[in-house]
């Protein structure tokens, strides 16, 4: 039974995109066969990020025109063996949260996990596509900005029945924490009100790669931060360690 993870943000600039493809990347390079199915329509960037951009051949739209099954328009990611992407299309396409069911539906017993990588904002479209997860990952940055609109996100998921949730804090650097913006972590959890799951920090070795299109170097620390959370998705436990740099 594959697992169906809803990364989504009240706000763009959180780093969603990249979130999803460091979970995705690590998932898959710790042996679980993984598809990202992204829904910024008209917005896509994740064939960038994996170096795809020329060599997708088909998207999502492809699939809700009836063109393409699920399984003919998924694109293998080169630099991970067991990760999958469903591009999302190049340009605005409509999408209800029945099709998205539909499609996790038809796919499920291919892949372990199943991440759905939302559109940003607070409106009804993402609320009724990520009830259909089994878990929400909402994301935020240690901006006053993002912290509010995510701790509105999670309060209208807790008021639709949606009680799985976490926090991924993402772009975490000493610059930000214990300055006057941020006076630390814990300040965050609690304005949010969500169960943290790990903290991400800002790593130029990790900007780099996904802006280029190539793997995350080993020792970048964002990547030892996302395959800590990739465990702990799995149940497996792995103390939190926050570095900022």
């Amino acid at each position: 039974m594959s697992k169906i993870i809803a990364v989504t943000s009240g706000k763009g600039g959180t780093g969603k995109s990249t979130v999803c493809a460091g979970l995705g990347y690590t998932l898959a390079k710790q042996g679980h066969r993984t598809l990202i199915i992204e829904l910024d329509f008209g917005l896509r960037c994740l064939d960038i990020i994996f170096g795809m951009e020329n060599n997708i051949k088909y998207d999502l739209g492809d699939v809700l025109n009836g063109k393409k099954t699920v399984l003919e328009a998924v694109s293998q990611v080169p630099m991970a063996n067991n990760l999958n992407v469903l591009c999302a299309p190049k340009t605005l396409t409509t999408v209800t949260a029945e099709q998205i069911v539909d499609i996790c539906r038809s796919i499920k017993k291919y892949f372990e996990y199943i991440i759905i990588d939302t559109g940003a904002g607070i409106n009804s479209h993402v609320f009724d596509i990520v009830e259909q997860a089994n878990l929400i990952l909402i994301i935020s940055t240690p901006d006053q900005v993002c912290i509010r609109d995510a701790s509105l996100m999670s309060d209208e998921f807790y008021n639709r029945g949606n009680k799985s949730q976490r926090l991924i804090i993402n772009k975490v650097s000493k610059k930000v924490i214990g300055n006057s913006l941020v006076s630390n972590l814990d300040e965050i959890i609690d304005k949010v009100g969500v169960q943290l799951i790990g903290v991400i920090p800002d790593d130029f070795k990790m900007t780099v790669a996904t802006g280029t299109g190539n793997p995350i170097p080993a020792e970048s620390e964002a990547l030892r931060a996302f395959d800590a959370i990739s465990k702990r998705l799995g149940g497996e436990f792995v103390p939190l360690t926050v570095k900022t740099s």
